[in-house]
């Protein structure tokens, strides 16, 4: 090895080593603690990043931290429709779900992606099991309930979504459980009904109510967008709940970050420290959240 190669290398290692001494506070301050992190977009489809998520879920259990990761699957399950001429329509970004589609649903979510993202953190060495909200009665829930103002009469109508669900309630123990066994839970979003009905469920909603139920200290919203962006495209790092509020009401926040954001308040106002909106395209983003104080996205706290 010539002089420059070998110094560029030592280099490179100098740098790794410095970057670990870095992580150390934070890998003791979550140590013991839980962290769930809603998976989907871009870093669920694309193989690279697919396959840098499951590495640092395996290195987050290896330090000490329990992650638990829950997923979506909206546009696979939009593309098993269409491959089986199933019709599907949308109610204010919220799939109709009758009873042949949200087999459909189960069939997807609960079977191929879930025990694709299983297989992946298994090859990166760790330990994952996949199970959906129905397993054990993970997450018991109801029928959504949504109302609708019509615009030409101004009366509110009551929406018939079908088996869209949210959670009433989610058993920790269950999880408890598998931590405890060394496992990392792998969470499809779907809940069961009073009378056994499957229901489909956001997944974003379905991480707030488990990181609320397991007292985790982060939930991790991964995102194909930066993050809450200010009226100047600019990235607003960090944000009370009191801030959330007014950037809603004076229109800064709007459109499909509203929901996300909604997750987050009420997650954090149930009792998790805080809760944040990450861009998932960008490599090691969990990683990046965890363990430096800079992160990569938008935080969301109490006042």
């Amino acid at each position: 090895m010539s002089p420059k190669k070998d110094i560029a290398e030592t280099k490179h290692w100098l740098r790794t080593a410095r970057t670990l001494t870095e992580a150390l506070p934070f890998m003791r301050r979550y140590a013991g603690k839980t962290i769930v992190v809603k998976y989907g977009g871009h870093a669920m489809v694309e193989p690279k990043l697919a396959e840098l998520f499951a590495r640092d879920i395996v290195l987050m259990k290896q330090v000490g931290i329990n992650p638990v990761v829950v997923h979506g699957g909206g546009p696979q399950i939009g593309e098993m429709l269409k491959r089986l001429q199933v019709e599907s329509e949308f109610v204010d970004g919220l799939r109709v779900t009758d009873q042949q589609t949200v087999e459909v649903v189960e069939m997807v979510l609960a079977g191929s992606i879930n025990k694709s993202i299983v297989c992946d953190i298994n090859r990166a060495g760790g330990s994952a099991i996949g199970i959906s909200g129905k397993d054990a009665t993970l997450i018991q829930a109801r029928r959504l309930r949504r109302r609708k103002r019509d615009a030409s009469s101004n009366i509110e109508q009551l929406l018939d979504l079908g088996f869209v669900g949210e959670p009433e309630y989610v058993n920790p123990q269950i999880l408890s459980a598998l931590q405890q066994a060394g496992m990392i839970p792998v969470i499809a979003p779907l809940g069961v009904g009073i009378e056994g009905e499957t229901y489909n469920i956001n997944a974003d909603t379905v991480a707030g109510a488990v990181a609320a139920a397991v007292g985790a200290v982060r939930l991790l919203l991964l995102t194909d967008v930066m993050g809450v962006l200010d009226k100047q495209g600019e990235l607003l790092e960090n944000l009370s709940l009191t801030q959330v509020r007014t950037l809603m009401d004076d229109g800064t926040i709007s459109g499909g970050m509203i929901p996300k954001l909604e997750t987050c308040m009420k997650t954090v106002e149930e009792g998790v420290d805080a809760a944040v909106i990450l861009d998932g395209r960008v490599p090691h983003s969990v990683l990046l959240e965890v363990f430096t104080d800079k992160g990569v996205g938008t935080l969301i706290r109490r006042d």
